[in-house]
């Protein structure tokens, strides 16, 4: 019962949300032809929620709108990031040094830290800093936390019974298996569907970290990089009209990249199991794996069909509290929310019990993400504001394949690498195809320069595996494993002892076979 009350008082919240101010807003011409995808762009985030507007809609709070707005990017200095920054640091080290006051206080510091920018924000600029925090929360944050709620409660209801023992090969087939999923169920929903049974299986080992570790590089991150079903960035590049199977351009980049990581995963589990000699516990009979709750993967399967449908459909805008949104955003978010009140419905409370179920690490997750979205705000418009920003010096500087592919990712792994994506991408359209329309840049784009797009592509996707906040459910897996009893390392621990270890050479690598 406690679960369906809180499902129903979420459910309602966010009606409350999406219900008031509303007006259908007037229908924008669909042939955006002639415009740049900066100014029309209709972004889908699988994992850091942007929406509309957050890619770089220049009507959404930017120069020359029609409510007079300037560009905020052109004049925000680098200081406006210091929230963010510090935002980081108390996930990094609070944990650490105070983490009985950080275990029960975390939303309100996450709070505090919004608020440290909010409120000097909307002091100097008023209506204007009004709209771009309602935005991010709206457009952004909002359908983040649905999708990753939706997801998390409707694999929370799929449960694996049967002896399944996490030996090395074991483990390698469940990573293999969720790397695969992940370009065609997104990552979010291949890892928050594998990593239950994964950690069951693992329920004995002794050294379970790095087996966390892996399975957010691989499930979380890198498999998804196959299709625009599998990561934010490859989604929008699909909305910018880059096809839909473009992406297996990057198929060897992918696979240099998983193989390598799979082979050191496979060596590190062999040389642990063989070192730890854990004797597995004895259950009795072994019982032949099965499924339960398999109804939920109709569920699962709706989310991406919603979630595909958002991005294809076009049925107008509708503004809410002066926030333009595309009418299928907000159709998809109510799906996803009957998707979960109905796998909550149907799945039975006992079988969630099983399956080692808590509200927990969406709890954790939905108060730290509201401080990282709102103390992001100056660091994303600093970005988008591209040569004309504090930024330009980064971005004047990106010239080669390489450089696109390393600091796209290096921005992507920190920042939100959906409107990273976008601006890389309109920074190489700019820089071949200044002349001509997008519609017919994007297809030159994708073959007379493939190369560069496969740069920003790689980068986008796989530097997302490189911190906790670097994609959507990184943190939402770290957060599972916590509860279950896995020593996860801290932010710049995760960073340090793992990212730079295991994922910076084979970034190298693939820099040099590949770019």
């Amino acid at each position: 019962m406690r679960v369906q009350k809180v499902s129903w008082l979420l459910f309602f919240c966010l009606l409350l949300i999406s219900i008031p101010c509303m007006s259908p807003a007037a229908d924008k011409a669909t042939d955006h032809s002639d415009n740049p995808p900066s100014s029309e762009t209709r972004v889908l985030n699988d994992t850091h929620g942007n929406e509309t507007g957050h890619a770089g809609d220049k009507s959404h709070g930017h120069g020359g709108d029609a409510h007079g707005h300037v560009d905020l990017g052109k004049e925000l200095p680098l200081l406006a990031c210091i929230p963010f920054a510090c935002m980081l640091l108390s996930i990094a080290f609070l944990p650490l040094i105070a983490g009985n006051i950080w275990h029960h206080h975390f939303g309100k510091i996450s709070f505090f830290w919004a608020a440290s920018f909010a409120i000097p924000f909307i002091y100097v600029y008023k209506g204007i800093a009004i709209h771009e925090i309602l935005h991010i929360i709206l457009a952004d944050y909002v359908p983040f936390i649905i999708l990753l709620w939706a997801l998390f409660t409707i694999s929370g209801g799929i449960l694996l019974k049967g002896t399944l023992r996490g030996t090395p090969i074991v483990n390698t087939g469940i990573i293999l298996v969720g790397t695969l999923l992940a370009s065609w169920m997104g990552t979010t929903g291949a890892a928050m569907l594998m990593i239950r049974p994964f950690l069951r299986a693992n329920a004995h080992r002794k050294n379970k970290t790095f087996m966390v570790v892996f399975f957010i590089f691989l499930v979380a991150n890198i498999g998804g990089s196959l299709t625009p079903l599998g990561d934010p960035p490859l989604f929008l590049g699909f909305l910018q009209g880059v096809s839909f199977f473009w992406t297996l351009n990057i198929l060897n980049h992918m696979l240099f990249v998983s193989t390598f990581l799979i082979i050191i995963y496979f060596l590190l589990d062999s040389y642990y199991y063989k070192k730890e000699k854990t004797v597995p516990p004895d259950d009795g009979e072994k019982q032949p794996l099965r499924i339960v709750g398999v109804y939920n993967f109709i569920f699962l399967g709706g989310v991406v069909g919603a979630v595909l449908f958002s991005g294809l459909a076009n049925l107008g805008e509708v503004t809410t509290f002066g926030i333009h949104r595309a009418a299928q955003d907000w159709i998809r978010d109510i799906t996803l929310i009957f998707l979960g009140i109905a796998s909550l419905y149907f799945t039975p409370t006992e079988l969630r019990e099983q399956n080692e179920f808590s509200w927990f690490p969406i709890i954790e997750v939905g108060y730290l993400f509201i401080g990282i979205f709102i103390t992001m705000i100056p660091c994303l418009l600093l970005l988008k504001s591209g040569p004309e920003g504090a930024f330009a010096f980064l971005i004047n500087a990106v010239q080669t394949p390489t450089q696109y592919f390393w600091v796209t990712g290096i921005l992507s792994a920190f920042l939100d690498n959906a409107p990273t994506y976008l601006t890389f991408f309109n920074t190489a359209l700019g820089s071949f195809y200044s002349d001509i329309s997008d519609t017919q840049a994007v297809p030159l784009l994708m073959t007379e320069n493939a190369i560069y797009l496969q740069a920003i592509s790689t980068g986008a996707v796989f530097f997302g595996a490189c911190s906790y906040i670097g994609n959507a459910p990184n943190f939402m897996v770290r957060s599972i494993a916590a509860e279950s009893g896995v020593d996860m390392p801290s932010f710049f621990g995760y960073i340090l002892k793992y990212a730079i270890v295991f994922l910076i050479p084979p970034f190298i690598l693939v820099t040099f076979i590949f770019f």
